[in-house]
C-alpha cells in the first residue's frame, strides 16, 4: 500500500463538514420545497463519480423524500441514459451532453443542480448556461476552487477541498441532508 491513511482521510472529511457554511444547503432545501409545491422539475448532472451521485440523489429525491405519498420531486439525472449521452456526445460533442437535454426538457422555474469537483468541465458549464437561458434556478455542489461553475450558478454550495473523493462524499452528504429536510417538511 502507498501512503494512504484511513484516519487522515476521515479527518479531512470531518474538517470539511465542521467548517462548512450550511446556510446555502438550507436555501437549496427551500428551493426544492418550492419546486415540489409548484410542480417544477429538478435536473441533476455530473461526470464520473458525480454522475453516479446524480443518479443516486435522483432516486432519493423521487422516492426517499416521500416513501408513503406520491408528493416528491419530478427529478431526472441527466447522466442516466447512456443512449442519449452517446448520441449527443457523438453528434454534438461531449460538452453538449447535458445542455442539449436542458434545451429540450427545461422550463422556466425548473432547477438544475450540477455536481462537480473542479467546476470547470465544459459540459457542466454549458449545462449551466443552457439553464440560465431557460430561466431555471442553477445550483452547484462544488469542490476545489469551485471553478467557472461557482461564478455562474445562482447558488454555489462550495467546499474548498482539493480532493475529488471527499468532494464526491460531500455531494452525497448534502443530498442526504436535503432529502431529510424535505421529508421533515411534510413530504413523508
Amino acid at each position: 500500500m502507498n501512503n494512504f491513511s484511513c484516519p487522515e482521510y476521515a479527518s479531512q472529511l470531518s474538517q470539511a463538514l465542521t467548517s462548512a457554511d450550511w446556510s446555502q444547503v438550507t436555501q437549496l432545501g427551500q428551493i426544492l420545497q418550492n419546486a415540489i409545491t409548484e410542480n417544477r422539475a429538478l435536473y441533476i448532472c455530473g461526470n464520473g463519480g458525480s454522475a453516479g451521485n446524480a443518479q443516486h440523489l435522483a432516486n432519493d429525491f423521487l422516492y426517499g423524500v416521500s416513501p408513503k405519498k406520491a408528493k416528491s420531486l419530478r427529478v431526472e439525472a441527466l447522466s442516466a441514459n447512456c443512449s442519449v449521452l452517446t448520441c449527443l456526445g457523438n453528434d454534438l460533442g461531449y460538452q453538449h451532453i447535458f445542455s442539449r437535454q436542458i434545451d429540450v426538457k427545461g422550463n422556466v422555474g425548473d432547477v438544475l443542480i450540477v455536481l462537480s469537483g473542479s467546476g470547470n468541465s465544459a459540459n457542466i458549464v454549458e449545462a449551466i448556461l443552457a439553464a440560465k437561458q431557460k430561466q431555471m434556478i442553477t445550483v452547484g455542489i462544488l469542490g476545489y476552487k469551485g471553478g467557472k461553475a461557482k461564478e455562474l450558478v445562482d447558488l454555489p454550495i462550495h467546499f474548498a477541498i482539493d480532493d475529488m473523493q471527499i468532494s464526491e462524499d460531500l455531494q452525497l452528504i448534502v443530498g442526504h441532508m436535503l432529502m431529510r429536510m424535505l421529508c421533515d417538511e411534510g413530504a413523508c
